[in-house]
């Protein structure tokens, strides 16, 4: 199984931005301990502040991949480029955020990439990661070749 992990604007600074939010770990760190918890599975990790890198991104991986885990972080709220290249892959995509985003500014709780992901996962920190790498987990074991 093959999952890939993209991170969006700002996700580069976890560890130091607002770790009343975001914790204070790096995301780097904690990509280290997915990749021990998984052994069995390619996890790869892409992290970007350029909404046209991430959707390239999304393009260059989106038919080869087991599933994708996108946090876009502010992207999330404004981005139809980015709603319409989940719509065009065939890989299926979980949507994570860190934090809660219906417990902060209002501008938040709208996404625009949601209608065309799998799921959404929000609120659980860093282990929001680890429950869409679970789902994808589920998939596999629910299908019938399995």
């Amino acid at each position: 199984m093959k999952i890939q992990i993209i991170n969006g604007p700002n996700l580069n600074l976890l560890g130091k931005r607002e770790p009343q939010v975001y914790g204070s770990v790096s995301f780097e760190s904690y990509f280290e301990g997915l990749k021990e918890i998984y052994p069995g599975i390619c996890l790869d990790y892409f992290q970007s502040n350029s909404e046209g890198d991430i959707i390239g991104k999304l393009q260059e991986v989106g038919f080869s991949c087991d599933g994708i885990i996108l946090n876009a972080g502010a992207y999330t709220h404004t981005s139809i480029g980015l709603h319409d290249a989940i719509k065009s892959i065939t890989s299926k995509v979980v949507e994570v955020h860190i934090s809660n985003v219906h417990q902060r500014e209002s501008f938040r709780h709208k996404s625009m990439i949601a209608s065309a992901c799998k799921g959404i996962i929000l609120g659980f920190g860093l282990h929001s990661y680890k429950l869409a790498i679970d789902s994808f987990v589920l998939d596999v074991e629910k299908s019938p070749q399995h």
